[in-house]
C-alpha cells in the first residue's frame, strides 16, 4: 500500500450534512519551529476509488523526497475522487468549457481544506495546490472559485475556463502539458496560459514538453528546481 510506504494516516472527513470524502494525510518535518504550509494534492482519473490509497500513485514520492532533502515543513492532503466522479463537471477532451457549478467532489475538497487548516498551525501565506489530468482541471477550478486561498498552484496537463483569467492573473502558476497529449488536448494550457497574460497576469509559467503524450507529471515532478519554486511562493499580508 502507498499509504503504508509514505507513512501516510488515512482518514476520512465527514461534512455537516453527511457526505464522506477520504483522504491521506501527512506532516512532513512537523518537528521544524514556525507554522506549517499546505499542499493540497488533487489526483487524475486512473486514481478514483474507495481504498484511500490509489491516490498516492503520483506525486506523492516526488514531494515527500523533496521535502524531507530539503528539510520543508508542510502538511500533505491527498483527497480520493469517488469512482465515477469528477473534480469538475466537464468532459476532458473538450477544447474549451465554462465553470460549471461545483462537483459535490469538489466541495468536499474546499471543506476538508479549511478544516485541516483550522485545526493546524497552518501559515496561511502558503496554501498550495497541485494535480495532475483531472486534478489538473482541479486545480484551475479550486483557483478559480477561491482564488485568494492560495500562495502557488502546480496545475499539469489540465484545462481551465478562460472566462477566469481576471481572477487567476495575480497568482504564481507553473502549468507543464505535453504537445503530443490525446487525453486532454494542449490547447486547454495553451488557451488558459494566454488568457491570463492577456489579463496581465506577469506571474504564470508554461512549459511545453515536446513528444511528450499524456504523462507530462513525470517530467514536471522529477524537476527539484519546480518544487523549489513552489515553496518559494509566499502571500501577502
Amino acid at each position: 500500500m502507498f499509504a503504508e510506504k509514505y507513512a501516510m494516516e488515512q482518514v476520512e472527513f465527514v461534512a455537516h450534512d453527511g457526505r464522506k470524502l477520504l483522504y491521506c494525510r501527512k506532516t512532513v518535518h512537523p518537528e521544524l519551529p514556525g507554522k506549517t504550509p499546505v499542499l493540497l494534492f488533487l489526483h487524475g482519473a486512473g486514481e478514483r476509488g474507495i481504498d484511500n490509497d490509489s491516490q498516492l500513485h503520483h506525486g506523492a514520492a516526488e514531494i515527500i523526497n523533496w521535502c524531507e532533502k530539503k528539510s520543508q515543513k508542510v502538511l500533505l492532503l491527498f483527497p480520493q475522487c469517488p469512482e465515477n466522479k469528477q473534480w469538475v463537471d466537464t468532459p476532458w477532451n473538450e477544447l474549451r468549457h465554462t465553470l460549471p457549478p461545483e462537483s459535490g467532489s469538489m466541495r468536499l475538497v474546499r471543506m476538508m481544506l479549511d478544516f485541516e487548516i483550522s485545526c493546524t498551525d497552518a501559515d496561511l501565506h502558503r496554501i498550495y495546490v497541485v494535480g495532475i489530468s483531472m486534478g489538473g482541471y482541479g486545480t484551475w477550478d479550486i483557483l478559480s472559485r477561491d482564488p485568494d486561498k492560495f500562495a502557488g498552484a502546480f496545475p499539469v496537463c489540465g484545462g481551465a475556463d478562460v472566462g477566469m483569467a481576471e481572477k487567476l492573473k495575480d497568482i504564481p502558476i507553473l502549468t507543464y502539458h505535453g504537445d503530443n497529449d490525446f487525453t486532454v488536448p494542449v490547447s486547454r494550457s495553451r488557451d488558459i496560459v494566454n488568457a491570463v497574460r492577456n489579463a496581465g497576469g506577469k506571474k504564470i509559467s508554461y512549459i511545453e514538453l515536446s513528444g511528450c503524450g499524456h504523462n507530462s507529471w513525470e517530467p514536471a515532478f522529477a524537476v527539484d528546481a519546480n518544487w523549489e519554486w513552489l515553496f518559494s511562493n509566499c502571500k501577502k499580508s
